[in-house]
């Protein structure tokens, strides 16, 4: 038995989602990236008042620990960690962009492919990673500044999926291939359950004290000094 919370803000879309058992039961979702602080928690609220839960009977929190938004991703973090200290409840990371592959699998049911989530991390750059149709990692999380020669084993070897909000600019950019698909997707946290709940079995746990996001590459500001 688990009963998980998953919390997404790893992008400009943020949500929240209880599930059962691997099983999603119920999902709030916000659009609008700047209000991701303030609607975090009034989602947890409102989930678990509709669901007749109680923190005592969540067994952990698990959060999308990046790549992705720096802002998003410490708004999410902070949410968690402050629910398992206040709730005394452990904390699970999931990879956003392994959690992005696992949503974009329940979609083609192809396992026989690669699949290659990208989140747009500005300019010619993205965060991205390659996975196997069992959610093998065959190339780690990393920040990439794209060329036209990106990707070209992958899509040489076998049908890949480019998918993500970083994946538009790389369809402008690659030359065109039989291989290579493009599809829509939209970031959402019933798309860790399965890896969540995963976690949770093997009590794959993060120390909440020093756990911090997978930024991959330092924060730089836009503000003038």
């Amino acid at each position: 038995m688990s009963l998980i919370l998953n919390i997404d803000t790893a992008t400009s879309i943020g949500s929240v989602c209880l599930s059962r058992d691997g099983k999603p039961l119920q999902t709030l979702v916000n659009d609008k990236q700047q209000d991701h602080a303030a609607t975090m928690v009034l989602f947890v609220q409102e989930i678990m008042q509709t669901q007749g839960i109680t923190p005592a009977q969540i067994d952990a929190v698990a959060v999308s620990a990046g790549p992705g938004s720096y802002t998003g991703l410490r708004v999410g973090v902070a949410t968690a960690k402050g629910l398992c200290y206040a709730w005394e409840k452990p904390l699970i990371a999931v990879s956003t962009l392994q959690m992005m592959t696992q949503g974009m699998l329940s979609q083609t049911m192809d396992m026989d492919a690669f699949y290659c989530p990208m989140l747009d991390a500005r300019r010619m750059e993205v965060y991205t990673a390659v996975y196997s149709g069992l959610l093998e990692t065959l190339t780690a999380p990393h920040a990439l500044i794209l060329t036209s020669e990106s990707f070209r084993e992958q899509v040489e070897n076998k049908k890949t999926y480019f998918f993500g909000n970083g994946s538009d600019k790389w369809q402008q950019l690659m030359p065109v291939h039989p291989n290579a698909v493009f599809t829509s997707y939209i970031l959402n946290a019933a798309d860790m359950v399965a890896l969540s709940t995963a976690a949770y079995h093997q009590q794959v746990f993060e120390d909440i004290a020093y756990f911090s996001p997978y930024y991959l590459k330092p924060f730089h500001s836009t503000m003038k000094k």
